[in-house]
């Protein structure tokens, strides 16, 4: 098993969210099976893990946390279209490739790249036949699970 150090990690329900930050910024979030809760162990994660613990209660709380500037540009244009999509939404891979002149391909990548799946919530990107998808390697059927969970989270508000 891989050691990520976090910050904190919140439970939630059938898997944990992992944080990763240092003094001024949250450099990331991380999707993770189900393990014991990490305490806080700055401020900023502090603050970070009671944001997240309301968002989890209820979808419409809006995060407002400082996040490290990070991707390229392309990666930032596609996560500022994510960000675009309402709460209970969902958009293609494919719409969002042609409204940004780009391909379904480097927009999943994009998707794949995102450091802060709370916030910029690619979980609203779906296949182009609805279906939850896009997701590979060996955490997939694991993510999709995450996916699902999320997206039936915020249509139940």
């Amino acid at each position: 098993m891989i050691h990520h150090p976090y910050q904190a990690i919140v439970a939630a329900p059938g898997f944990a969210v992992g944080l990763r930050c240092d003094g001024n910024d949250i450099t990331g979030f991380e999707f993770i099976e189900p393990c014991a809760e990490q305490v806080p162990a700055t401020p900023l994660a502090m603050d970070a893990v009671r944001q997240l613990r309301a968002w989890l209660k209820d979808s419409r709380f809006r995060l407002g946390l400082p996040l490290r500037t990070t991707g390229t540009e392309f990666q930032r244009r596609v996560w500022n279209a994510i960000s675009a999509i309402p709460r209970g939404r969902t958009a293609s891979y494919g719409e969002l490739a042609a409204a940004l002149g780009s391909s379904p391909r480097a927009v999943g990548n994009a998707c794949g790249a995102n450091p802060y799946p709370v916030v910029v919530p690619c979980h609203r990107v779906v296949a182009a036949n609805g279906g939850l998808g896009g997701f590979a390697g060996e955490r997939a059927g694991f993510l999709i699970e995450v996916k699902r969970w999320l997206l039936n989270h915020e249509r139940d508000r």
